[in-house]
């Protein structure tokens, strides 16, 4: 019988079984930013402990950095703080930063593939939520807490328990307006924010063949917001020229012996699944979340349901309480809301062909009157890019704010906040209650071409009536 990729993987990375059932597992790569490292050094200091295998361990600074004026010291003292404490920690422990400075700074899960950091077959942990990411090339990745980032950082491994794998298939053609981040908001919407929980996720068929690397990021990096701690893809040709070239990619006949071995770690044709779902890429349109958490969402072109039609009570309760934060009502068109704020960027939305797709919309189009716009590039090498193609003076002159790369108003750790009950037309990966900055802020979640209508009408507008 044949393997999965994650039991491949797994295998391959598994040093022990431990009492309580977990497997002891190597970690491949090791990614650090500037929020859950300092805690974790602190502890290896107070235990005498050095870091292990500093040439698996990667870092940058991308949630509290400012994407507007990064003179030191910041404005905001804490910030400044955090950077000083990760930049130190790297340079005493000979940990390879992509600091400010080096052109190479920039959003975690967009940086570490940039440089072919992340490769199939790999085992990858980051003390940050959205590390799934990196499983558009094949690799097993996840998000892990402080005390496990102390953990990797003083043994190069970690207690995990083995996950179920549930096949996620879209077969046919995604249609003219509709992008991977719909594909990821209408799995989570029919699968549930719980519904991967102990699973992780393998996507497949067609829509995903097609997909371009990018866009294959922007479905693994939201499996976590459907409950899978893993979302992966098989990896293949499209895989292999992504990674070639890249600095830290196999090089000459290291890189022949590399893409066959990344050949073999793929799912075997006669693998079984835990289980297994299909959709039909003609099923999905341009979706927007209308809710507090991501699987709260329809077609641009539907109404919000009425939660006293909602079985599950638990769900119910949860959608009522979703209309009163969002100022919503049941029946109401999610077309048309007046917006007040947009943003494109992140961890989901923050690569080269977000920014060419949504320019290409905005071209020869202005932001509505009253709207505030930001365009943030999920790193320096995405911000040269953009700016050698034109792209961040057709952003301006179409009256967005082009920033500096960061995590920006995803989360909102910096200045780009929210104020105060805000609607915000956003490209990020959570609508979650205050997510944005302020308490009462409000997110809808939608792809950057949609975010770009939205901007430019003022509401929430279907992308496709006007391309």
């Amino acid at each position: 019988m044949g393997k999965t990729l994650f039991e491949k993987v797994w295998e391959k990375h598994a040093v022990c079984e431990l009492p309580d059932g977990s497997t002891q597992l190597l970690v491949g790569a090791h990614l650090l930013h500037e929020v859950t490292s300092p805690q974790a050094f602190g502890m290896l200091r107070t235990l005498g402990l050095k870091v292990k295998y500093p040439n698996r361990t990667f870092a940058t600074v991308d949630h509290i950095i400012p994407t507007d004026d990064r003179t030191e010291p910041y404005a905001d003292k804490m910030a400044y703080e955090m950077l000083k404490h990760i930049r130190k920690n790297c340079q005493d422990n000979g940990i390879v930063f992509f600091d400010t400075t080096t052109g190479k700074q920039g959003v975690i899960h967009i940086v570490m593939p940039e440089q072919g950091i992340i490769q199939p077959g790999m085992t990858v942990a980051c003390g940050d939520s959205h590390t799934a990411t990196h499983g558009a090339f094949g690799a097993i990745a996840f998000g892990i807490g402080t005390s496990q980032v102390r953990n990797v950082l003083a043994t190069q491994t970690l207690s995990f328990k083995k996950l179920k794998v549930r096949r996620v298939n879209v077969e046919g053609t995604l249609a003219k307006g509709v992008y991977p981040k719909d594909v990821a908001i209408y799995i989570i919407r029919k699968l549930g924010v719980n519904g991967g929980i102990g699973y992780a996720y393998e996507f497949g068929g067609k829509v995903f063949e097609d997909m371009s690397m990018e866009g294959r990021m922007t479905v693994c990096n939201m499996a976590i917001e459907g409950g899978a701690r893993i979302g992966y893809i098989n990896p293949d040709e499209k895989t292999f020229e992504y990674l070639k070239g890249r600095p830290y990619a196999p090089k000459g006949e290291d890189w022949d012996k590399a893409v066959e071995k990344w050949k073999a770690v793929a799912s075997d044709a006669d693998c079984v699944y835990d289980d297994v779902v299909s959709f039909d890429a003609a099923d999905i349109t341009p979706q927007v979340t209308w809710g507090v958490n991501p699987s709260q969402a329809i077609g641009v072109d539907e109404s919000i349901p009425d939660p006293a039609t909602i079985a599950d009570a638990v769900q119910r309760k949860d959608a009522f309480d979703a209309l009163k934060y969002m100022k919503f009502a049941p029946g109401e068109k999610i077309e048309g809301k007046a917006i007040n704020v947009a943003f494109i960027g992140s961890c989901t939305n923050g690569r080269i062909s977000d920014f060419r797709e949504a320019a290409e919309f905005l071209k020869g189009k202005h932001v509505a009157e009253g709207v505030r716009a930001l365009a943030v590039p999920g790193s320096q090498i995405v911000d040269k890019m953009a700016c050698e193609e034109g792209l961040d003076k057709i952003f301006t002159q179409a009256g967005f704010q082009w920033r500096q790369a960061g995590c920006s108003m995803c989360l909102a750790m910096n200045s780009d906040k929210l104020v105060g009950d805000e609607l915000c037309a956003s490209s990020s990966n959570r609508n979650f209650k205050g997510r944005q900055g302020s308490p009462t802020g409000r997110t809808l979640l939608m792809s950057p071409v949609m975010v770009a209508a939205a901007a430019v009408a003022g509401k929430v507008a279907d992308c496709r009536k006007d391309m």
